[in-house]
């Protein structure tokens, strides 16, 4: 499994959005995006910590997320 690279809130919505993640709903700082039965929460944040973006990314190819990114 490829190092997680330091990303903001933005750029993980972004990617996961190119991986089909659709925008749900807003709830403060914080985005919830769907993908079929899949859901996740992406904090709004400059800088997600590494343990915050694996938990993120559960059930979405690290691989494809880099290059989305």
């Amino acid at each position: 499994m490829p190092k997680l690279p330091d990303v903001s809130g933005r750029e993980t919505r972004r990617a996961l959005e190119r991986l089909g993640f659709l925008f749900k709903r807003q709830s403060g700082s914080h985005v919830i995006l769907r993908r079929g039965n899949r859901g996740c929460v992406v904090p709004m944040h400059r800088e997600i910590s590494r343990g915050t973006l694996k938990g993120i990314l559960a059930g979405v190819r690290v691989e494809g997320f880099l290059e989305a990114l």
